[in-house]
């Protein structure tokens, strides 16, 4: 016969939400947060899993810088063991340049960060690593998806006090660290794909800089001499 607590713990355990509260609470509390920021600027360290023709794991690594001045000024800088992209947003235009290339390409884009964010990916097939950065706190945080949601427990990144966070949704599991205090910041991101059997992963720790005074020059695209503008074909089958 198992002893009352083991019992009590048992059904306490079977009560439990697949989706805990606090934890949903917790990710628009960080989201309102990070809406709130108007000027700041966030610099990504991370890998992900890209899966080769015999099935194995390979891991590319790579930092993503972003500058930001809401609602309608936005650089990104990539730079991975595979590729170097820029992405110069002015609240008009987005431009994108690969340096190692020498190419750049400008399409007209629309006047706010995440419409832009939407119409890039949409219309031209361009991913911005950790776009939830600008999800998270709108209409559009996935939060009505999930089917898990949980606190796993207390922990320290790079110095940094925080709580984990395990989710899960329709062919993704992702897990979230999230700064303690008046400063909800996500710290470390761990997205796992489930739609593949091999379930590669990617992950980034994230260091904030909520003070950054960012210049409009960092918004502004001045072609190098050597750079050759291009023309980007849009996904839908027309040029833009």
């Amino acid at each position: 016969m198992l002893p009352t607590t083991v019992i009590v713990a048992q059904a306490t355990a079977q009560k439990k939400p697949a989706v805990e509260p606090k934890a949903v609470e917790t990710l628009r509390s960080m989201g309102a947060y990070l809406r709130s920021l108007k000027e700041f600027s966030v610099q990504g360290e991370g890998s992900r899993d890209e899966i080769v023709k015999s099935g194995q794991k390979i891991q590319i690594n790579g930092t993503v810088s972003y500058f930001v001045r809401a609602p309608d000024r936005m650089r990104a800088e990539i730079n991975t063991d595979r590729k170097q992209r820029q992405f110069i947003y002015d609240g008009k235009t987005l431009t994108v340049y690969a340096p190692r290339m020498h190419y750049y390409a400008t399409v007209n884009a629309p006047p706010t960060i995440g419409a832009m964010l939407d119409s890039a990916q949409e219309r031209y097939g361009l991913e911005f690593p950790i776009a939830d950065l600008f999800l998270w706190g709108t209409a559009k945080d996935g939060t009505s998806k999930l089917t898990y949601a949980s606190l796993v427990g207390p922990s320290t990144i790079n110095g940094v006090e925080t709580d984990q966070y395990a989710f899960r949704q329709p062919g993704v599991d992702w897990q979230l660290w999230v700064q303690k205090g008046s400063a909800p910041l996500p710290i470390k991101l761990v997205i796992t794909s489930r739609d593949n059997a091999a379930q590669p992963q990617y992950v980034a720790t994230l260091k904030w800089d909520t003070h950054a005074k960012v210049s409009d020059e960092t918004f502004a695209f001045v072609p190098p001499k050597d750079a050759s503008k291009i023309m980007i074909v849009s996904s839908r089958g027309r040029n833009p």
